[in-house]
């Protein structure tokens, strides 16, 4: 789940410390880098840009932009932005299926792990098979659609895209076309 949710990092430990040890593994494989979005910057540019969507979407979900740590980290809500992803827990496994299918890493197969355990606990108990509930197709489709994108989650440059539409962002990384839950 994205860590600036309603429930901010201070009030909710388990996400504060998730947070700060991305941070520290960052910094001891010498990744951190100096804050990328500005949220000022980004709410100057014109509507329908992709910098202002993501201000947008920031606001709109009452959230912070990542500040601190990787890139990779720091660029995460830029994902939901291209890939029109929710920050709800669906959305966040959304996210990480998508990163999987761009680039396998362990990390981010880690934190699927970590929200589809999320995902199974937050489905009623009382119906049965509770696995079968899961958003398998949502994760395969997300998973797919990584694989057939352009995007390279590791240097992609979006502060040199933020002044362009958002549809041509998402041209750009094979991302035309938004997906829709089932």
């Amino acid at each position: 789940m994205n860590a600036q949710t309603a429930a901010t990092p201070a009030s909710n430990p388990r996400v504060e410390r998730f947070f700060k040890l991305i941070d520290r593994i960052a910094e001891l494989r010498g990744r951190n880098v100096p804050t990328i979005v500005n949220l000022t910057t980004l709410r100057s540019l014109p509507a329908g840009t992709f910098g202002r969507a993501w201000a947008d979407f920031l606001d709109q979900h009452g959230l912070s932009p990542l500040t601190t740590g990787s890139r990779r980290k720091q660029l995460h809500d830029g994902i939901h932005i291209l890939t029109g992803y929710g920050s709800d827990s669906i959305g966040e496994a959304e996210v990480q299926a998508f990163l999987l299918g761009t680039k396998f890493s362990t990390t981010n197969l880690l934190i699927g792990l970590g929200l589809l355990r999320l995902l199974y606990q937050q489905l009623p108990q009382n119906q049965t098979p509770k696995f079968s509930q899961m958003p398998w197709e949502r994760l395969k489709q997300a998973y797919q659609r990584g694989q057939r994108s352009r995007l390279e989650p590791d240097t992609w440059q979006p502060e040199q895209l933020w002044q362009l539409p958002l549809a041509q962002v998402q041209a750009l990384f094979g991302l035309e076309a938004q997906p829709s839950p089932n």
